[in-house]
């Protein structure tokens, strides 16, 4: 008989497939007045040009708002739109969101703005360059907004929806734009509390995302977390107010094992499904998992199905960034550790038999960057676009780029 540490070594080791995807570091973070930590996801132009933000370094320390322009020799130049912490504006820890007209809207963390809880921002291009304006100052009287961490969504009528202690959703005026709170996540009665990760928004205007914590599990302490959906009211109620309704998909730490869902977005396909990461799971280092709608007689509203678990290993620890999806339904992520201690980046594919195949895209080894803890970004070009956090030739952090 196999000794038992042999035979938890054979369970937990899978047959990795590896990709030949060609991996690229377009910029690295941390030398000079550069801004460093790169703890969000970038956006893209329709001309290929790559956005996005550091949590800190740069002129004031503040971390700073970047663009990436392709150059000569497939090389990349960075550009500096803005470098925060002159005026109470720093820093960013979510990334950066386009509106219709060309606009990138952002936030920061607490300590800043005029109640210490954040701001939101905006960046608008003109004649002389790149110019930044504080659009609302989250935290205020009866304002239960604080600390925002991940991206803005956008919607097509110059909204803005956002987290941080609560849902909210900010309008444009003539003057100033107006918050509305969509929801405050208060972990009471079965409710989630700390909405990090940014909300996505379908096609009817409803909102999807994640708690790290609430939800009512006893198996945490404070509850393994949720994942939430918020839909708009049919028409404005008698007091001009819009209320919400909030209604709780899943509920982590009863039924399985999972245990404070990744920072990054959500993903959604064409039929509806959900999509994410989280931590726990089979082997304690987190799975990625679908929710679908379930029919009425089940009993279920939404039904859980673990696609893959992370053993640690190879193959990655802690999905901290979410999963994307590209056109055929394939997801793509990666794990903040494992592989070689710097986290991986991952493919699953569908399988006829329902199952789903991992393979494995990239290991990081440090000097190409550490800690990728954000979705990754499918550009037009088909190709995938991430950042690691720290690490790099600079030590601060990398912008990559994989091509199959």
């Amino acid at each position: 008989m196999l000794p038992k540490f042999l035979l938890l070594a054979l369970v937990i080791s899978p047959s990795l497939t590896y990709a030949q995807y060609d991996f690229q570091v377009l910029h690295a973070f941390g030398a000079g007045q550069d801004g460093c930590g790169v703890w969000d996801s970038v956006t893209i132009d329709a001309s290929g040009n790559i956005y996005g933000t550091t949590s800190g370094c740069g002129v004031y320390g503040g971390g700073t708002a970047f663009r990436l322009t392709p150059a000569v020799k497939g090389r990349w130049k960075e550009g500096i739109l803005h470098n925060f912490g002159s005026h109470h504006d720093g820093g960013p820890w979510g990334g950066l969101a386009f509106d219709s007209q060309g606009n990138l809207y952002g936030t920061t963390m607490a300590d800043s703005g005029k109640y210490n809880a954040g701001i939101v921002f905006e960046l608008r291009l003109g004649e002389h360059g790149w110019t930044e304006k504080v659009i609302y100052d989250l935290g205020g009287p009866s304002d239960p907004t604080c600390c925002p961490w991940s991206n803005l969504t956008t919607d097509e009528h110059g909204n803005l929806y956002g987290t941080g202690g609560s849902a909210f959703e900010l309008s444009p005026g003539a003057k100033a734009w107006t918050e509305t709170t969509l929801h405050n996540f208060t972990g009471n009665k079965g409710d989630g509390f700390l909405p990090q990760a940014g909300p996505i928004r379908d096609a009817a205007g409803n909102l999807y995302g994640t708690t790290r914590y609430g939800g009512g599990s006893t198996e945490c302490g404070d509850g393994c977390g949720t994942v939430w959906e918020l839909s708009p009211p049919a028409s404005q109620g008698s007091s001009g107010t819009k209320a919400w309704k909030e209604q709780i998909l899943h509920r982590f730490g009863f039924s399985d094992e999972g245990i404070a869902p990744a920072l990054g977005q959500l993903a959604m396909d064409a039929a509806g499904r959900l999509y994410g990461g989280v931590d726990g799971g089979e082997y304690r280092a987190g799975y990625v998992y679908s929710l679908t709608r379930a029919s009425a007689d089940t009993g279920e509203t939404w039904r859980e199905t673990i696609l893959y678990n992370f053993t640690g290993g190879a193959d990655g620890n802690h999905p901290g960034g979410g999963v994307i999806l590209d056109g055929a339904g394939n997801l793509y992520g990666t794990t903040i550790a494992g592989g070689n201690g710097n986290g991986v980046v991952f493919g699953l594919s569908p399988q006829a038999d329902g199952s789903w195949k991992y393979t494995l895209l990239h290991t990081f080894i440090g000097s190409d960057g550490s800690q990728p803890d954000a979705n990754l970004t499918l550009g037009p070009d088909g190709k995938l676009y991430g950042t690691a956090a720290t690490g790099g030739a600079n030590g601060g952090g990398v912008v990559f780029q994989l091509a199959p």
